[in-house]
């Protein structure tokens, strides 16, 4: 007899407890923000960790953490309050309440690439041996913080009856699903999709470290554009709140430029054994074939 998956014990499914953790007078400490702060933490620790394994100075990641904090986060709102305009354009005292949720992960990426940049410029260090150190922490924060959204009940998936199914409030729900409870936990399916690519950046660092393959300066950084672009696409394509501009879901149009430029990264690196550009030169150099 066929197995009847939606009649599978409830406690697969999904209910957000709220979004605040503790109240505490004037004090309001909430899920969101405690994610996001615990990712911070994580992920400075793990990338200095990275550092000393290959004999990089742990501060100089340190550093850069809080180069990466003030180029991400507001970044990452300013991306989300541009296509989403409609919502704050009568009420932008509500652009800086980012407790409340709103930031999209690809306006951080942008603001953290744009701040690691001067960073290494300043510093006079590799980008890319900065971007191989911190890809790993990255994509970790990303499978940590999306765990905000399960808080916030927000972006969340289409209606579905799964037994790993949703629940929305319905103050919460589009207008048009109103009359629906249960919606896909996209916040879920990213978070292990994340998780996997973490342990696949690792394996690829401590693979190289033991020198059973070769990592070149990017690769990791390549790898982790690559494989989160993949899983974002397809992702996205599940959610009712998308980020839109006219009838694309922007989340998927970057994801595809991701893809697009992982793919040529690592074939430049792989195939034809060329090096990329980058702020200082890199041993293996940054003109011509090894």
């Amino acid at each position: 007899m066929a197995l009847d998956i939606t009649t599978l014990p409830l406690a697969f499914q999904f209910t957000s407890p709220g979004p605040i953790l503790v109240k505490l007078g004037l004090i309001t400490i909430r899920w969101y923000g405690l994610l996001i702060a615990t990712a911070v933490l994580i992920g400075v620790n793990l990338s200095q960790y990275l550092a000393k394994r290959c004999h990089v100075d742990p501060e100089l990641l340190s550093d850069l953490a809080i180069w990466l904090v003030i180029g991400a986060i507001p970044a990452a709102r300013l991306y989300y309050v541009i296509f989403e305009w409609q919502e704050y354009a009568y009420n932008p005292g509500r652009i800086v309440a980012i407790w409340q949720g709103g930031i999209a992960i690809h306006g951080a990426i942008i603001g953290g690439v744009i701040a690691a940049f001067i960073f290494a410029r300043l510093k006079k260090v590799s980008f890319w041996k900065l971007a191989d150190l911190v890809s790993p922490s990255l994509i970790l924060g990303q499978a940590i913080g999306r765990w905000g959204n399960f808080f916030n009940s927000e972006a969340f998936g289409s209606p579905t009856d799964l037994p790993w199914k949703l629940y929305i409030p319905l103050e919460r729900r589009p207008p048009d699903l109103a009359n629906f409870e249960y919606f896909h936990p996209t916040f879920l399916y990213e978070s292990l999709w994340n998780l996997v690519v973490f342990l696949l950046l690792m394996l690829l660092f401590f693979g190289s470290l033991r020198g059973k393959l070769k990592l070149r300066p990017g690769g990791l950084a390549l790898t982790y554009l690559l494989t989160y672009s993949l899983g974002r696409l397809w992702i996205e394509g599940l959610r009712t709140d998308s980020l839109m501009l006219g009838s694309l879901r922007i989340a998927q149009v970057i994801s595809l430029i991701g893809i697009c430029l992982g793919l040529v990264g690592l074939m430049w690196l792989y195939i034809a054994k060329r090096s990329l550009p980058d702020i200082v030169l890199n041993n293996q150099g940054n003109e011509g074939k090894d």
